[in-house]
């Protein structure tokens, strides 16, 4: 559901099936708990979370440094820095708290990290963690005769009962304040895992529900889980309440289960051996999916053909993981304690392979009697198999064909000996299948060592390297070579990757000019459109995207939360005879370098002032901003201005807003005439002299998603879009209407419509909006002598 969302692009809804993966592992995590609890009256901790470190961090592991490595030849400095900090919190298990305090949000088309997906995983190692020590607490406070049976399942579900309905209620309420920290939110999910945790408390209930039911909620859950897909889309409420959904189906399919044919061969889309081969690659396609997605994007241009490629890799990267590092570390003897070592060669894993285990992990246990040490640990838990004597480890079984006669062994182990269900002695009993997995090699003796007396079994490494080895190797091999050939085709397309030397900002001095400067500036621009290789920029690329507006002189003079000190945000001689004001949002703040730069060169004829608002358009009217901080700031800072001329007249008003469409608090949209026409007004209130509607540049390329060291300069050009074009022509239309003057941003952001990246060895932005300090000051000439030729000057 998630690849199909994320890569194909339908259905719309399949990124709930994250939340189909939270009820999963509820279910499994807090069965395998009271499993436990109920052969042992107690829970280790320790081999509890060693499994679950064999089973996630490997894979995990191998996908965070391929990330890293990737980013640091692939992406922008900026973005790569960016990812490496991801993948610290992804190790840490803490990515979703990392992008919610970001602000990230899930569905934007902006660059995004390749590591994004790891939220979820964070989020159920988070449960993981708290879990199993509330599972205690639970089992501790119920009646020490009890704590085996119903008093200990009564006392987690009272646990996960109270969790769940803490979880959702807020899940409701910061999902309607906060979305895209819900969306992230631990405290917002717990409710769906604790879903899965009292189903898992359930499960002796659930499983006397007879099996021709179970099966009918099992198909109308799945069903629900399908129509989830289809209805949810990214505009939905989500995770409350949109999430109760997919949850809800869920639920069904697992509670039907819980009884009746433990192979749920009626339930074939879900049970066939394709769907459970995915199964068991699924974890491995989730890690890889979207980092290969992200790299993707920025190595190749969009179409099917992409996509097509992302599948395959994505398949490619995933099977080789599973089989070389996932299974074969899962299984190790790493973690495990020294005494249960010797039998991990012949005991089948009964945890986390949803093909093979036939009851739920949560079902009590039908065999009461006291494990031997040396049984195998389908025995052990209690869990009831029907694979046939002969089974090998490694092996996947169905019904209905024979199994290999190559593949059998001569002598059935320990695991065929157990006494099967009660009341199944006498019960026809199906003909069990034998397919062999891929790349499984068959068990050996391995020659002992000198220490090892005769007749003595091999260690567990020993066994372990005997079954694995071989498998290892060749997903290792099959890693290599498409790395090989990856960078092949990366050297072949792109040449070497280059970057360019960081070296510091240096100061581009501009007079005043004795000529139209927009020649010049023009041809600047009409060689970067051309360029086919990215110049040596001073500064680079990466230090204006990771300086961003820090390094711009008036940034206090629009930060919200930073209190105004006109003396500070005032440029030039504080005794010249005449007075401007440059004002408006985050578009006139990148304009301000160029105002100062004016003042400082005029001789002592100005003194400018550069005050306003990022996000706050300086209009009569309060426009929409998703800042609070903004929202709450703006007429106050509007009022401040007003202020401010009124004691210090201005002699002339430049303005600069954002050339975008916006809507008011009440939810009415404005248009780019609407916009204007309350620019008009507020600014009128200033009583200036003469005023200056400038133009923002039009929108360029997002540099963190388009440029990299292996991209093309091309990569970053961008078109001059419709709005722009709307606003400045009824910024032009007000400009006529009330004698101002508009002047527009073409001449130095663009050439015939194309606007590049940097101009000449000047980067323009430092993101899609924003004009870096250098080349602010550069354009200082463009401005004066436009002023100039209006007679403004």
């Amino acid at each position: 559901m998630v690849i199909a969302t994320h890569v194909v692009g339908w259905p719309g809804g399949g990124f709930a099936g994250v939340d189909v993966f939270f009820v999963v592992s509820g279910f499994l995590i807090t069965g395998l708990l009271l499993r436990e609890v109920a052969e042992t009256g107690r829970v280790s901790l320790r081999e509890f979370f060693g499994r679950r470190i064999r089973r996630l961090m490997p894979a995990a592991v191998l996908v965070l440094l391929a990330v890293c490595v990737a980013a640091f030849f692939l992406f922008n400095r900026a973005r790569a820095d960016a990812t490496w900090a991801d993948a610290v919190a992804a190790a840490l298990f803490v990515s979703n708290w990392r992008f919610a305090a970001e602000g990230t949000d899930y569905f934007s088309e902006a660059a995004v990290s390749p590591l994004q997906h790891f939220w979820s995983l964070s989020v159920e190692e988070q449960f993981s963690l708290v879990w199993p020590v509330l599972v205690v607490v639970a089992v501790l406070l119920a009646p020490r005769d009890g704590r085996r049976g119903r008093a200990g399942r009564a006392a987690v579900g009272a646990v996960a009962l109270l969790v769940g309905a803490a979880s959702w209620g807020w899940a409701v309420a910061q999902t309607a304040a906060e979305p895209t920290v819900a969306y992230f939110s631990t405290t917002t999910r717990a409710w769906e895992l604790a879903v899965g945790a009292l189903l898992a408390v359930a499960a002796p209930a659930l499983a006397r529900i007879p099996a021709a039911v179970g099966g009918l909620l099992q198909w109308a859950g799945l069903a629900g889980v399908v129509w989830s897909c289809l209805v949810i889309d990214p505009s939905s409420a989500f995770p409350a309440p949109w999430a109760v959904l997919p949850v809800a189906a869920t639920a069904l399919v697992v509670a039907g289960g819980v009884g009746g044919d433990p192979r749920h061969r009626h339930l074939f889309p879900l049970t066939n051996p394709v769907s459970v081969w995915l199964g068991d690659v699924s974890y491995a396609l989730y890690l890889w999916h979207f980092p290969v997605l992200v790299f993707a994007g920025v190595l190749l241009p969009a179409g099917d053909g992409t996509t097509a490629i992302v599948l395959v890799a994505t398949a490619v990267l995933a099977v080789s993981t599973y089989y070389g590092v996932e299974q074969p570390l899962h299984r190790s003897p790493l973690l495990l304690r020294r005494a249960a070592r010797p039998a991990l060669a012949a005991a089948p894993q009964t945890e986390d392979e949803p093909a093979s285990v036939l009851e739920p992990a949560s079902a009590p246990p039908r065999d009461p009697a006291p494990a031997p040490p040396r049984e195998p640990a389908s025995a052990r838990h209690g869990v009831v198999t029907t694979r046939p004597a002969g089974w090998v480890p490694g092996q996947r079984y169905y019904p209905g064909r024979q199994p290999r006669p190559d593949r059998a062994p001569a002598a059935p182990p320990p695991a065929a000996q157990h006494a099967p269900p009660r009341g199944a002695q006498h019960a026809p009993q199906p003909a069990p299948v034998v397919v062999a997995a891929p790349v499984q090699a068959p068990l050996r003796r391995l020659p002992l060592r000198p220490a090892e007396p005769a007749g003595a079994p091999p260690s567990p490494w020993a066994q372990w390297r005997a079954r694995y080895g071989a498998q290892m190797g060749m997903s290792a091999a099959a890693l290599g070579i498409g790395a090989i050939v990856v960078v092949l085709m990366l050297q072949t397309a792109f040449g070497s990757p280059v970057i360019g030397p960081l070296v510091p900002p240096v100061a581009d001095p501009v007079a005043a000019p004795a000529e139209d400067p927009t020649a010049a500036l023009q041809a600047e621009l009409a060689e970067a459109v051309s360029a086919e290789a990215w110049p040596d920029l001073r500064p680079s690329l990466d230090e204006v995207m990771a300086a961003s507006s820090s390094v711009n002189p008036a940034r206090d003079c629009f930060a919200p939360d930073v209190p105004v000190d006109s003396g500070r945000c005032t440029w030039g001689d504080a005794d010249a005879a005449r007075h401007m004001y440059l004002v408006g949002d985050s578009t006139a703040m990148s304009y301000a370098p160029a105002f100062k730069k004016l003042a400082e060169d005029s001789g002592g004829t100005w003194r400018i002032t550069t005050v306003g608002l990022y996000g706050c358009r300086f209009t009569d009217v309060l426009v929409q901003n998703p800042d609070p901080a903004v929202m709450a700031a703006c007429p106050q800072r509007k009022l401040y201005v007003r202020a401010l001329m009124a004691a210090e007249p201005a002699d002339l008003v430049v303005v600069s807003n954002a050339y975008t469409l916006g809507r008011t608090v009440e939810g009415r949209d404005l248009s780019a005439a609407d916009l204007l026409a309350a620019t008009h007004a507020e600014v009128s209130a200033y009583g200036a002299a003469g005023v200056v509607y400038l133009a923002p540049p039009p929108p360029g390329g997002d540099l963190a998603r388009c440029f990299s060291p292996v991209t093309a300069p091309a990569q970053c050009l961008t078109a001059v879009d419709q709005t722009w074009r709307d606003m400045h022509a009824a910024a032009e239309a007000t400009a006529a209407a009330t004698q101002a003057d508009a002047i527009g941003s073409l001449e130095f952001s663009c050439w015939q419509d194309a606007c590049p990246a940097f101009a000449g060895d000047l980067p323009i932005r430092y993101d899609a909006t924003h004009l870096t300090v250098p080349y602010a000051e550069h354009i200082t000439g463009f401005l004066s002598w436009s002023m100039s030729a209006r007679g403004l000057l």
